[in-house]
């Protein structure tokens, strides 16, 4: 009895945070998208009515939040897997024996990271210019005509997901470097005293034994990119035509924009069951592909 009252007591400060500035703050959410809360509540609190699930209603009936959640999704199925990828590659070669200024490295892929995502999104804004963009310069070189990375609807999401990957790589990359170096090395041994090939020990040895790390860094990267906004909202403002816009930059839109807060609140709950969903389903092919 003692030691739960201790535990409580330890507790109950980080307890009290989550419940004062989460739980609090969502289940107000909740409420607030059961109403019709606009700017006229803002003036007059009387002026707010419960609408019950109205607000759901109207949003899976809109073809505009499906355009949203379709984006959102192909950035997320798309994005995502390239960025681990990018990630696992850079780690084999950082943590390789033969290489060289391993943490210079490590410094330098990790950079774009922890570097503002809206300096970030301006900078590569000016590499897409159409005219004078580095990106297009470059392709004169191979005679190949200038892409309107960011005005055409079939260019635009390509290129925010290749400005995506470059940026979250690097924090993928390091969490796969301490899983790299966490594999003990007796198993390589076995492996090579089998006559396994390098690319067999990859296969046989390496993949398997990072597999709980690609479910961490999977669930990490599609949280992430299921709430993609500052990166369109900086470059293209949802456009051209909509081929852009998020799920949050809807929501962004309709509830500081046009103070639809109610329909607003809508919109986070359903992004939330949709990350709960990708969440749940990478944890059940996890323990799919252990039995």
């Amino acid at each position: 009895m003692n030691e739960r009252r201790a535990a409580f007591f330890f507790l109950a400060p980080a307890l009290a945070v989550i419940l004062l500035f989460f739980l609090i703050p969502v289940l107000a959410s909740l409420l607030l998208s059961l109403t019709d809360f606009d700017i006229y509540a803002l003036a007059d609190i009387h002026n707010i009515r419960l609408i019950g699930l109205r607000n759901y209603q109207q949003l899976l009936a809109h073809p505009l939040f499906w355009k949203a959640l379709g984006n959102t999704m192909y950035f997320t199925v798309v994005g995502g897997p390239l960025t681990m990828i990018v990630a696992l590659a850079s780690a084999l070669l950082v943590n390789a024996k033969a290489a060289r200024w391993k943490s210079l490295f490590r410094t330098v892929y990790f950079a774009p990271v922890v570097t503002t995502v809206v300096a970030v999104a301006v900078v590569w804004k000016y590499l897409y210019h159409p005219r004078f963009g580095l990106l297009n310069r470059m392709l004169e070189i191979v005679h190949i005509g200038p892409i309107d990375w960011l005005g055409d609807p079939k260019w635009a999401m390509p290129a925010i997901i290749l400005l995506a990957v470059w940026k979250n790589f690097g924090y993928t990359m390091i969490i796969l470097v301490a899983a790299l170096q966490a594999i003990p090395e007796e198993l390589y041994e076995a492996a090579r005293i089998d006559g396994a090939s390098p690319l067999q020990q990859f296969r046989h040895v390496t993949l398997p034994m990072l597999a709980p790390t690609f479910v961490f860094v999977g669930i990490i990267t599609a949280i992430g990119y299921l709430q993609l906004f500052p990166e369109p909202y900086v470059m293209t403002r949802g456009g051209p035509v909509n081929s852009t816009l998020s799920v949050v930059m809807l929501m962004y839109q309709e509830g500081f924009r046009w103070w639809n807060m109610g329909y607003a609140a809508a919109v986070a709950f359903i992004l939330f069951l949709f990350i709960g969903a990708a969440t749940i389903l990478q944890l059940r092919l996890q323990r799919g592909s252990r039995s």
